[in-house]
């Protein structure tokens, strides 16, 4: 396993060849919306409420909780080799138009 922030660094890198994301130093964006940052040695992404629940219940991430504001849709993930995979899901439902938006 990588040391975290080395983990993370690799996955910016990957994230950073895709059309429409920027990587700041506060996170990754799509279309100019957060979907995923690295905070205390995880990662945090947002996901739409049943994954949530799916991946809390099987203790594959827990709720991240803002020391700013209330949160609502992100979760920690701890584990390094989820990663890619929930960054990604992370991505595509940040990055989702808005439902009738393209109508």
């Amino acid at each position: 396993m990588l040391e975290p922030r080395k983990a993370y660094d690799l996955l910016t890198a990957e994230f950073e060849l895709e059309s429409g994301v920027v990587v700041r130093p506060d996170g990754m964006y799509v279309q100019g919306r957060l979907f995923a940052f690295f905070d205390q040695d995880q990662l945090v992404v947002e996901l739409p409420p049943g994954r949530l629940g799916d991946l809390e219940l099987r203790g594959v991430a827990a709720p991240y909780i803002s020391r700013v504001h209330p949160t609502r849709d992100w979760l920690i993930v701890r584990d390094q080799e989820l990663w890619p995979e929930l960054a990604r899901e992370a991505h595509e439902f940040v990055g989702e138009p808005a439902v009738g938006g393209e109508s």
